[in-house]
C-alpha cells in the first residue's frame, strides 16, 4: 500500500508504542479507495467471511443478554483477525477463511479485554442515558400523551416526548462517539503492534480525534456508499461490507504507520 506522507505532522507517543501520524482531510475517502484494492485480491473469500460472521452473530444473539454480551466482547477478536487478513493481502499472501477465527491464536486474551472494556463503558453510557432521560421527564410525558383528548394538549405532550429523544440523541453522540473512537483502531494495534488493551484504545482515541476531518470525510463516504448498497435491494452490502472492515487496517497503516510500503512483522502469537 503506497501512502502519501502525512500532510500534518506526527504527534510523539509514549515509549514503545506507535506514532499517531495526523493525515489530510482527504485521505478520509483515499481509505475506501484503498480498501476497495484489499477487496478485490479476494472478493469470494471476504464476502464468505461476512456472510458466516453474519450468521453467527445472529445465532448467538438468539439467546437472551448473554448472546449480546458474548457478541460484543469476542467482535474485537474478529475484527483483529480480519487484521491479520488484510495484513496477509498487503504482503502478497492470501486471504483465507481462517483469518475470521485468527484472533482467537493471536493476542485473544487482549482482545478481549479491549471487548470487555467496551462493553463496561457501553452498559454505563446507557444507563448514564437512561437515567437522564428518565430524571428530566419520567413518565409523565408518556402518562399524559395516552391520557389526554384534547389535540393541544396532545401536542404538547408530542412536544416533549420529541425533546426526551433530541435530549437521549444528544447524550447518545457525546457519551458514544467518544467510545467508538476508543476502539475503532483497538484490535488493529493490538495484533499488528502487540499494544496493551488499555493503551491501544487511548491510542485508538487519540488518533481519531487528531484525526477528526479525515474521519468525518471518511464518514461522509460511508453513507453515500450505503445510500447506494441499499438501493439494489440491499445486495451492494456485501461488497460494503468487506470493504468497511478493510477500511479500518487502511486507515490504521495511514495514521499509525505512514508512508511505509513494506508492512512490519505481526505482533508474534502469544
Amino acid at each position: 500500500m503506497n501512502l502519501p506522507p502525512p500532510s500534518q505532522g506526527f504527534t510523539t507517543a509514549p515509549a514503545g508504542a506507535p506514532l499517531v501520524h495526523e493525515v489530510s482531510a482527504g485521505r478520509g475517502a483515499s481509505w475506501w479507495s484503498e480498501a476497495w484494492r484489499l477487496f478485490k485480491a479476494a472478493p469470494g473469500i471476504w464476502i464468505l467471511i461476512v456472510i458466516l460472521f453474519m450468521a453467527v452473530t445472529l445465532l448467538v444473539s438468539l439467546v437472551p443478554v448473554l448472546g449480546w454480551l458474548v457478541v460484543q466482547i469476542l467482535t474485537p477478536v474478529v475484527t483483529g483477525g480480519l487484521m491479520l487478513g488484510c495484513r496477509a493481502i498487503d504482503r502478497g499472501e492470501p486471504l483465507t477463511v481462517g483469518h475470521l477465527v485468527a484472533g482467537f491464536s493471536t493476542q485473544a486474551s487482549p482482545l478481549m479485554i479491549v471487548g470487555l472494556i467496551y462493553t463496561l463503558l457501553a452498559i454505563a453510557c446507557a444507563v448514564v442515558i437512561f437515567g437522564l432521560v428518565f430524571m428530566l421527564f419520567g413518565a409523565s410525558v408518556l402518562a399524559q400523551l395516552f391520557s389526554v383528548q384534547d389535540p393541544v394538549q396532545i401536542g404538547t405532550a408530542l412536544g416533549g416526548l420529541v425533546l426526551a429523544f433530541l435530549i437521549a440523541a444528544l447524550a447518545f453522540l457525546l457519551l458514544f462517539a467518544p467510545l467508538v473512537m476508543a476502539v475503532w483502531f483497538a484490535p488493529a494495534l493490538v495484533v499488528l503492534r502487540g499494544v496493551e488493551p488499555a493503551a491501544a484504545m487511548k491510542l485508538s482515541f487519540v488518533a481519531s480525534l487528531r484525526n477528526v476531518l479525515p474521519m468525518l470525510v471518511y464518514g461522509l463516504v460511508f453513507i453515500v456508499l450505503a445510500i447506494l448498497a441499499s438501493i439494489p435491494l440491499g445486495l451492494g452490502w456485501v461488497v460494503l461490507a468487506p470493504m468497511a472492515i478493510a477500511t479500518i487496517y487502511t486507515a490504521y497503516c495511514d495514521i499509525f504507520e505512514g508512508p511505509s510500503v513494506a508492512r512490519p512483522p505481526a505482533a508474534p502469537v502469544t
